[in-house]
């Protein structure tokens, strides 16, 4: 049975799964789009040309005077081909910018440039984002493969924006795998549980007695009480002269360092 951390760490990672799944089918639908679209702009301007020789052929005039280039979603106005391509040209870019968001690398370009896509704020505007680049396709007509790839990035537009609602700016660090693993460190235990003392405590208040070293501790009968004594009359003798000889009657030897000058001093000049 895993912990309940484990489980949204599990489900918010498959959201961004998935929207990484449906931002790559947004970004090569576009492409197609914008191939087509290039294509049937190039046609519309051939008819146009042929219309203009030939002013008896009353197709060729409809197909111009449409609402639309005829095969495309490039709308029949002045610059009406400039500003579509340059409509897909941003969702592939948004496109880009948000799959590099969702594996949050580079990390400092966010923090610094966008950071509403940093791992300080949660799934909302990321879901909002998507929402607004699955809105922008849905109104235009478009084929199959790319209506049914910005239907998806909606959903989980949508899906973001209640996470975000959910779990607010904590939602990336729970997903995170660096956070995750910090996390397991933390939880492993990191010093020795308490020792039992329980045996030593009988073997004191046992009928036999207490151990030699604790009964010699209280009633200073241990072989360490000789030696303090002599200590403490040794150092009332103090660091003079008297200290000296008593140590040199106990055989501790002080001996005096050799005078030497140091490498970088200068040598006596010799008169």
């Amino acid at each position: 049975m895993l912990p309940p951390r484990a489980y949204v760490f599990i489900g918010l990672n498959i959201v961004r799964v998935l929207s990484i799944i449906a931002l790559l089918l947004v970004f090569s639908s576009n492409i197609v789009t914008l191939a087509n679209d290039i294509k049937a702009v190039n046609a519309f301007m051939a008819a146009g040309k042929v219309a203009s020789d030939s002013t008896n052929n009353s197709t060729l005039t409809e197909m111009l005077d449409a609402d639309y280039i005829l095969g495309s979603t490039v709308p029949n106005q002045p610059a009406g081909a400039f500003w579509a391509v340059l409509n897909r040209l941003f969702i592939i870019f948004q496109t880009i910018i948000l799959i590099a968001s969702e594996f949050g690398f580079p990390e400092k370009f966010f923090t610094r440039f966008f950071p509403v896509l940093g791992k300080d704020f949660g799934l909302g505007a990321l879901g909002l984002i998507q929402m607004l680049i699955g809105a922008a396709i849905l109104s235009h007509r478009v084929d199959t493969f790319t209506l049914v790839s910005a239907f998806f990035l909606f959903s989980l537009g949508c899906l973001n924006c209640l996470l975000g609602l959910i779990f607010r700016a904590g939602a990336k660090s729970k997903r995170s795998v660096t956070s995750w693993r910090d996390h397991a460190k933390a939880s492993l235990p990191t010093h020795v549980g308490p020792i039992n003392v329980q045996p030593a405590v009988n073997s004191v208040f046992s009928p036999s007695g207490p151990p030699s070293f604790i009964s010699n501790l209280y009633t200073g009968n241990s072989s360490n009480t000789h030696a303090s004594d002599e200590k403490s009359k040794m150092s009332s003798l103090g660091f003079g002269r008297q200290g000296e000889k008593a140590a040199a009657l106990k055989g501790y030897l002080i001996s005096k360092p050799i005078e030497t000058l140091p490498r970088y001093a200068a040598k006596p000049e010799s008169f």
